[in-house]
């Protein structure tokens, strides 16, 4: 019990801090609901073009930017999380002090960004969320349990950002300037996650490829989710096998990090 009471602490704290940025909040939503604007218009006018493309309707295409607008920063599609500063931390050699902490590294830092994602869910996504709702058509459901299915996949695709965002940061330990691995993270995760265009519509077999990556657990498959087109449980056994895969993956690559640490007298 006193570790889960730390975590949930490390938690609230992540949540804490974001809270205290006001104006940066007040700017990201504003920039959001911006760039769904933008986004809107051209699905509207692609797949007036091409309708039915990737097997959705214009209404579903816009619920679609949407959701990937509310979700961007809640799940920090391009980064923009804790990366950054753990590389920090890992390049001035303060990581040694959290290595001391009687709280494990990879749990740490998942708390902290728990409660980033949610204050980022609450404080920047649902209002260009809701906009967009009421200026375009959309296809979100009536049922509450569809939504409630939805939310119970936002925590998995969560966890999985982080896991993909965690081995990201402990390339740190290797690499003197984690500048380029930072800007490969922005790039994954414009294309893999679909902010750029729904993997379903990407043509085969590179849709095929890149629905198999996890990065599709973020938003291609909640999104899907939502408007009825994949199931429940279909759906939170890939995120749930994508977050084991990553974590799993994620401690054996802290196991080494912390090896060099000892290795070098950090």
């Amino acid at each position: 019990m006193g570790s889960v009471r730390l975590y949930a602490a490390v938690a609230a704290g992540g949540f804490r801090r974001y809270a205290t940025y006001r104006a940066a909040t007040a700017a990201g939503v504003f920039t959001n609901t911006v760039f769904g604007l933008i986004l809107a218009y051209t699905y509207l006018a692609l797949w007036d073009e091409r309708p039915q493309l990737g097997g959705y309707d214009q209404a579903q295409a816009v619920t679609y930017v949407w959701l990937g607008q509310a979700l961007f920063a809640t799940l920090a599609m391009q980064g923009g999380g804790f990366e950054a500063e753990l590389m920090e931390r890992v390049r001035s050699g303060a990581v040694a002090i959290d290595l001391y902490r009687p709280a494990d590294l990879q749990l740490w830092w998942l708390a902290t960004d728990l409660g980033r994602s949610l204050f980022q869910l609450l404080g920047r996504g649902v209002v260009p969320f809701v906009f967009g709702a009421l200026v375009f058509p959309t296809a979100l459901p009536a049922d509450p349990w569809s939504w409630l299915r939805f939310l119970v996949a936002l925590p998995l695709a969560a966890v999985v950002s982080f896991g993909i965002r965690f081995l990201v940061a402990l390339s740190g330990f290797w690499l003197l300037d984690g500048t380029g691995a930072l800007q490969m993270l922005v790039v994954t995760g414009m294309f893999c996650t679909g902010m750029a265009l729904p993997l379903n519509a990407f043509p085969e077999p590179l849709g095929q490829i890149v629905r198999a990556l996890p990065w599709s657990a973020m938003l291609q498959m909640p999104a899907d989710l939502l408007m009825g087109e994949a199931s429940a449980w279909g759906t939170y056994a890939f995120q749930a096998g994508w977050a084991v895969v990553l974590l799993a993956l994620g401690r054996v690559v802290q196991a080494a990090a912390t090896r060099r640490v000892v290795v070098q007298g950090g």
